[in-house]
């Protein structure tokens, strides 16, 4: 009786492994785990891939901005300094003109049109070297927020993407339980669509915030790159003026 017994239950045992086998293959390539995502889950997904589509629109933006504006003003300074240093304010206004992608040609542009608009007098007083710098403090300020636009956004989806895949995560992991519960199975075939929706949202979480991060550590950098240049610009800017004041008060 024990050993019919005990051949009953290796039997079930058995039989349990070969419906565990037997079961349906799981699809992991890419159409696939969509197939088995839920509603959520693809929502998640679709909002990662807009996501990634708009970093990758800033990525590209900011790379052109960037690279045109190192570019001309390599062209800029020396053809700006060559002008100023003959005294030709106008034809250094033309060579900025000339080169409108350049940050320091915006800048200098600024502080160029000022002073001339003082220029008529042979005395250049105080007030026209003040009114001069503050152009040049609302150019750079200006120029600043239009080199860091879209950065703002990046650095969002770099923080936050990783949240909106670990959301998938949890529904894909109640999926997987739900999936448990109602073939009253523990086999590969019950939690296969609630492991996929986790490891595919965690995994573009992860892609997107990636190199959104990483990005938009590099382009800050870039940007505080230009900035210098701009302070560096103005200061030059306004040692130059007041040494036309200087020359202007000599009799």
């Amino acid at each position: 009786m024990f050993v019919a017994n005990l051949a009953m239950l290796a039997l079930a045992h058995v039989s349990a492994l070969a419906a565990f086998v037997q079961e349906q293959p799981v699809g992991w390539d890419p159409i696939s785990l969509w197939h088995q995502m839920g509603l959520i889950a693809r929502l998640v997904v679709i909002i990662l891939f807009i996501m990634s589509g708009w970093s990758i629109g800033v990525m590209i933006d900011r790379w052109m901005a960037f690279s045109a504006a190192r570019k001309q003003s390599r062209a800029f300074a020396p053809a700006v300094a060559g002008a100023l240093r003959d005294g030709k304010i106008d034809e250094a206004i033309k060579v900025a003109e000339r080169n409108k992608k350049s940050h320091l040609a915006k800048v200098v542009t600024a502080g160029l049109m000022e002073f001339r608009a003082h220029q008529e007098s042979s005395d250049i007083p105080g007030e026209t070297i003040e009114a001069s710098k503050r152009a040049l403090e609302r150019t750079e300020a200006i120029v600043h927020a239009e080199l860091k636009r879209g950065l703002g956004g990046l650095a969002t989806i770099g923080s936050t993407a990783p949240f909106v895949g670990l959301f998938g995560t949890v529904m894909g992991i109640l999926n997987a339980f739900k999936g448990i519960s109602e073939q009253k199975a523990t086999g590969l075939g019950a939690v296969a669509g609630g492991i996929a929706e986790a490891l595919v949202t965690t995994a573009i979480g992860l892609f997107v915030a990636i190199p959104a991060v990483m990005m938009f550590n590099y382009l800050t950098g870039r940007v505080e790159a230009f900035d210098v240049e701009m302070d560096n610009s103005s200061s030059e800017l306004i040692d130059y003026f007041l040494k036309r004041r200087g020359l202007a008060r000599r009799p």
